[in-house]
């Protein structure tokens, strides 16, 4: 068979049925032959960055490497955010790009191209893959296509590349290689068992316990064992911004966002507990302030994560494991133990939760609370089978107020915060999930980045309710510059603005709706759902000084937020 088949077959056998694009020369004949092999949906996006955050959603949901496939050139090199956000969120991904003949490469020679649209996209991508690989000749076919697989989903996961010149494509291959299953990194049993019962016997002295989770949990498949794990170990548990959807909102251990904008009463949970339990997050500066000391105080910090260099590496002194999740999960179960977080700690964190609630941050706003807002669209979509959020305020507030349910999925560019993920991300969602309904949530400046897709969702009727926060800025700097520029709007308000995005919406065939008073909500959230299987843009709009709160103040400890309160 052609290189071309194989590869079409190769992700067939792979279980694939979903790969991103937007057509080009070198990539036209795995294109086509992907089309005749059968059983995969070619989903044609209008940007390479668009099918590169599409793929990305697909894995996350999927927990399988998502696809994406951009031809030399400038397709290759507008693939480079997407995967830089796969692999700062480590969500395993192959990226197949085209690349120019052999015989028009230009080598060792010191000319800036010989072939059109000749560009170096391997040496471009590797600081963000786990490998980037250029294919040189026909025999390294097989083995190269599987272990970029094996690579993706094994340790830490994350994206590859591989670059395929157009003449490999059209030569004849041999044979299918077999399955190879991925690598397992994680350390032994004996090292979780001395690890855990050390920290059981910390657990017992302790009078503030608290575990702190991440993404890394759900990259795990590994949702489902720490819900029973918590069933024997009355914890409360905070989340990162990509750890909110392990618990629902409603679980009773769960305490909420910690963070630069996390709730005040998760912050203060996590500055304040002596024992600490870290399960796949990298306790990154967003997430403990950028006063370590004043974090590492008063606690003993136990951390589990599959990369060894995530260990004592910004917080040191840690007592740690390296383990893939699922492996510790699965292990400790077998470790029978029960024990219940002391009563007066859980009442003083829900103390001072009552004390300022996240929908009572905002003093004095005119207009729609975004806060209040996001309770309340979070109270209609229960159909919704994932949130996917942009960049900006509005992500803020999500993480801050969502009310995930325990099937919803919450999807966001973290590591990368690239903004223009959420309608692209939104798609790639909808197709992993049979075309169910999905929630998308942006910001009016990151929503015109990747706009285009809103045709990719007309065309192929995918029921995405997308929800546009109209601050009228790009807020996140705009708040920016009122603490640090004297509030000089450059860029951020002055010399900014954005179309009628309902107008819009409907250019492209997508019904909408705008709404900017209190008394208009319900209407507007009856209207987003009105259908449940069509697409639908709803335009919110809120006063342009919205800012998010609350905020880790510069340099300052956790509970150090703006605005102060009075003590």
């Amino acid at each position: 068979m052609k290189v071309a088949t194989y590869i079409a077959k190769f992700l067939k056998i792979k279980k694939i049925n979903t790969v991103f694009t937007l057509q080009g020369g070198t990539i036209s004949r795995i294109l086509d032959s992907i089309h005749l092999e059968g059983g995969i949906k070619i989903v044609s996006m209008h940007h390479e960055q668009s099918a590169a955050m599409a793929a990305d959603a697909y894995s996350r949901i999927t927990n399988k490497p998502g696809i994406a496939l951009a031809t030399s050139g400038p397709g290759a090199t507008n693939l480079l955010t997407g995967i830089g956000n796969c692999y700062f969120d480590s969500v395993p991904a192959i990226f197949i790009t085209g690349q120019v003949n052999i015989a028009e490469q230009k080598g060792d020679s010191h000319t800036r191209q010989l072939g059109f649209q000749e560009t170096d996209i391997v040496n471009m991508a590797r600081p963000i893959t786990k490998e980037a690989i250029a294919i040189k000749n026909t025999d390294a076919v097989i083995s190269i296509f599987e272990k970029a697989f094996n690579l993706a989903i094994s340790g830490r996961q994350g994206p590859v590349l591989v670059d395929i010149p157009m003449n490999i494509q059209n030569e004849e291959i041999n044979d299918l290689a077999p399955d190879i299953k991925a690598i397992n990194h994680s350390k032994n049993r004996q090292n979780i068992t001395e690890f855990f019962f050390r920290y059981l016997q910390d657990l017992e002295n302790c009078k503030r316990p608290l575990i702190l989770v991440g993404r890394g949990i759900r990259a795990a498949g590994s949702v489902e064992e720490f819900i029973l794990l918590l069933q024997n170990f009355k914890i409360p548990v905070v989340t990162s911004l990509l750890g909110l959807d392990v618990l629902p909102f409603v679980h009773p251990q769960r305490i909420g966002f910690i963070g630069t904008y996390g709730n005040r009463w998760a912050n203060y949970a996590l500055d304040k507990c002596d024992l600490l339990l870290v399960l796949g997050s990298r306790m990154d500066v967003r997430q403990t302030g950028s006063d370590i000391a004043s974090f590492q105080t008063g606690k003993k910090i136990y951390h589990v994560d599959v990369e060894p260099v995530e260990l004592n590496n910004r917080i040191k002194g840690c007592v740690t494991l390296e383990s893939n999740l699922n492996e510790f999960f699965t292990h400790i179960k077998g470790i029978n133990s029960l024990y219940i977080a002391p009563s007066e700690w859980v009442a003083r964190i829900e103390e001072i939760k009552l004390s300022r609630l996240d929908i009572n941050e905002l003093d004095n706003i005119i207009g729609i609370n975004p806060n209040v807002f996001i309770h309340q669209l979070s109270q209609v979509s229960k159909l919704a089978k994932a949130y996917i959020c942009d960049v900006g305020n509005h992500q803020m507030w999500c993480a801050q107020s969502l009310e995930l349910e325990k099937n919803q999925q919450f999807l966001t560019s973290a590591g990368m915060g690239a903004m223009g993920y959420a309608l692209p991300a939104a798609i790639g969602a909808s197709f992993a999930l049979g075309k169910r309904p999905v929630v998308c949530i942006a910001g009016d400046g990151g929503f015109q980045i990747n706009i285009q897709e809103l045709q990719t969702i007309r065309r192929n009727r995918l029921p995405i309710k997308i929800v546009i926060l109209n601050n009228y800025s790009l807020g996140m700097i705009r708040q920016f510059q009122d603490s640090y520029f004297e509030s000089r709007y450059t860029s951020s308000v002055f010399d900014y603005d954005a179309p009628e995005f309902a107008k819009l919406s409907k250019a492209y065939g997508i019904e909408s709706f705008s709404i900017s008073r209190i008394e208009e909500i319900e209407i507007g959230l009856s209207e987003l759902w009105k259908d449940p299987a069509q697409p639908f843009l709803l335009e919110v709009s809120l006063d342009i000084f919205t800012n998010a709160f609350p905020k880790i103040m510069f340099g300052k400890k956790l509970t150090e937020m703006e605005p102060q309160l009075n003590s």
